[in-house]
């Protein structure tokens, strides 16, 4: 009569034949839990930034009104810039705004230009 070990044995059913599928499988969800976990700490930290309007004052200047939200207390710096009717840049600033108990602030700024822009914008905006 064949023994259960000895069928185990025949057909290659041992306990070296799953220790690599557990070491594989350990790996596999300890790299899911830290892609995850990366996500998070990514999009706790991200800095959303909306374009509310422009106003060109004239030919060496443009005022720029934008808001942004980002984490509470986080100190934000912000590149603007002004483009001209080719979208060529003619002027651009960096703005660092001091972190406040505030998600959201809306903010205006003065981009200094040399020569006449058609438009201001953010660019993009960051945590510091």
């Amino acid at each position: 009569m064949t023994t259960a070990r000895e069928l185990d044995e025949r057909y290659g059913r041992t306990a070296k034949r799953r220790l690599p599928w557990i070491i594989a499988g350990v790996v596999a969800v300890a790299a899911i839990v830290w892609f995850a976990w990366m996500t998070v700490t990514t999009s706790m930290n991200s800095v959303d930034a909306d374009d509310l309007g422009f106003e060109v004052v004239d030919e060496h200047s443009v005022t720029l009104r934008f808001q942004f939200t980002a984490p509470r207390g986080a100190d934000v710096v912000c590149a603007v810039e002004a483009q001209d009717e080719e979208f060529g840049v003619v002027g651009w600033k960096i703005v660092e705004i001091p972190g406040t108990e505030d998600h959201s602030q809306a903010l205006s700024v003065q981009i200094p230009t040399v020569a006449m822009a058609t438009t201001g914008l953010v660019k993009s905006c960051w945590v510091a």
